[in-house]
């Protein structure tokens, strides 16, 4: 595994934006734990982000795609409107310990 990041770089219900051998990333901490996900739209294969670190819609509860507005469930990816519906974002295994969150490539 390899380490993303220092656990508290990533804040309760914040998401952020990370480069790792070559793939662009997206973290998210929901509930206290920190999720991982390919930064990559489904529907045009684009990164998600409307500004640097905002992922997230109005209400931080759904992942946004900047280009056309598609909404995903933090937990699982799945995109729940738009023209990617019922396609997920690719996840990636992570674990979370006292050196930081680290992610299996």
């Amino acid at each position: 595994m390899k380490l993303l990041c220092a656990g508290n770089t990533l804040g309760e219900g914040q998401s952020r934006s990370f480069s790792l051998e070559g793939r662009k990333l997206l973290a998210v901490r929901r509930n206290n734990r920190a999720l991982v996900y390919l930064n990559s739209c489904p529907h045009l294969g684009i990164p998600l982000e409307w500004q640097p670190e905002r992922f997230l819609d109005a209400s931080g509860s759904l992942i946004q795609c900047a280009t056309h507005g598609a909404l995903f469930l933090i937990d699982s990816g799945e995109c729940v409107s738009g023209p990617c519906a019922g396609k997920r974002l690719p996840r990636i295994d992570c674990r979370e310990d006292g050196t930081g969150i680290w992610v299996r490539l």
